[in-house]
């Protein structure tokens, strides 16, 4: 009587073994030919917009070490006392804190280096530069911000509006200035350039700005804007680097209520801007607006999205704009900066890689400084469009 054969359960497991060995080596051979092919003969590479100048700028390794144990305490993941939370999709919240915080170590252990419970230090100035760096959002702290000894009660709205706040209003340690006096007359008084160095002077050019249109040129008046839309439809919107804010009063003035972001670089502009009844948005220009989808009326900027912005972050910058418009909703590129061809050859295929239709684009060469150095300004009302925006 023949037996039929039965292997050894040893015989098996080697079998089993080198079978699951010579699969994974199969496994690991084509993983490799795949990685090699694709990456040395792919043709499907991006290809982002070309950026002047661009250059990739290494980052350098921190260790958790190298972190003020108050940046840990605040940043790393915290377990949500309830456990795991739908919402969330996780049991463990993770605290926002710009990346590029731990690029610079020693100025985020100076802002982190305070007594918990106390007063923060009076460091304005190194916070903007953290946030000016990519540290954005800037950590909370557990401390009281610097404030003034004494502070007054501002004016009442409307008066508010166009009178110049109290000087209690601000901590002036971070400022060359030591009072608004000093901002309202530094053009006059100043030599060089300075950032917006008019723009406290309620009394002079902003007075007029936006009031009524200059010859039909480059100088929309707010009124002209508005009328391209059925009345009312205009409700909420965004000044990017707002100034001090005139672009908002004067929509105030038409009960639409506009947000202006601003940073204050030699002068208190969100402090005066709040004084004059109207709101402050500190973040920079990289931050990624915090708005929702689809929400907003209306966005303006004047001079700040401009070529001194890397291309590709300005194309981000652009989309971001698109994004929080709703559709039929209002882009409004006030005095946007070039030179010589560089609106030709890259702006304008920029924005119109966007998805704007065009109501007004105007261009005109910016003379004050000479016909020789080819400056221009582009300015545009650009729309999203009402149907298929997607």
């Amino acid at each position: 009587m023949k037996h039929k054969s039965m292997d050894s359960p040893h015989n098996k497991f080697k079998s089993y073994t080198s079978n699951n060995l010579y699969f994974l080596f199969l496994l690991l051979l084509t993983n490799f030919i795949t990685l090699f092919i694709s990456s040395s003969f792919s043709s499907c590479s991006y290809k982002p917009l070309s950026t002047t100048g661009a250059s990739i700028v290494e980052e350098s390794t921190t260790t958790a070490s190298d972190l003020p144990p108050e940046f840990l305490a605040f940043a790393s993941g915290h377990a949500l006392p309830f456990g795991y939370n739908a919402n969330f999709d996780s049991d463990t919240i993770y605290p926002p804190a710009g990346k590029a915080c731990t690029l610079f170590p020693d100025e985020l252990r100076h802002y982190m280096s305070y007594k918990v419970n106390g007063s923060c230090p009076d460091d304005e100035l190194l916070a903007q530069k953290l946030l000016l760096k990519g540290c954005e959002p800037l950590p909370r702290r557990r401390c009281r911000p610097a404030s003034q000894p004494e502070y007054t009660e501002p004016y009442p709205l409307p008066t508010s509006l166009w009178t110049t706040p109290s000087d209690s209003s601000v901590v002036w340690t971070a400022y060359r200035c030591k009072n608004y006096n000093c901002l309202v007359n530094r053009k006059r008084n100043e030599k060089g350039f300075t950032d917006c160095k008019d723009c406290f002077d309620l009394r002079g050019n902003e007075k007029s700005r936006w009031a009524s249109p200059k010859g039909g040129g480059l100088h929309f008046s707010i009124d002209e804007v508005l009328a391209t839309k059925p009345r009312g439809s205009i409700r909420i919107g965004l000044d990017v680097g707002g100034g001090v804010a005139t672009f908002a009063v004067r929509m105030r003035e038409r009960n639409i209520t506009i947000v202006t972001t601003s940073m204050n670089l030699n002068g208190p502009f969100n402090n005066f801007i709040a004084s004059r009844g109207v709101i402050p948005l500190y973040i920079s220009i990289s931050q990624r607006l915090p708005f929702f989808d689809n929400t907003l009326d209306i966005v303006h900027s004047m001079h700040v999205l401009s070529n001194w912005i890397p291309t590709t972050l300005l194309h981000f910058a652009f989309f971001d704009v698109y994004r929080v418009l709703r559709p039929g909703g209002l882009f409004w590129l006030d005095h946007f900066f070039s030179v010589g061809e560089q609106l030709e050859v890259t702006y304008k295929p920029l924005i119109e890689s966007i998805g704007f239709n065009k109501l007004k684009w105007v261009v005109g060469r910016k003379l004050d400084r000479g016909p020789e150095l080819r400056e221009m300004y582009l300015s545009a009302l650009l729309e999203k469009p009402l149907k298929n925006s997607w």
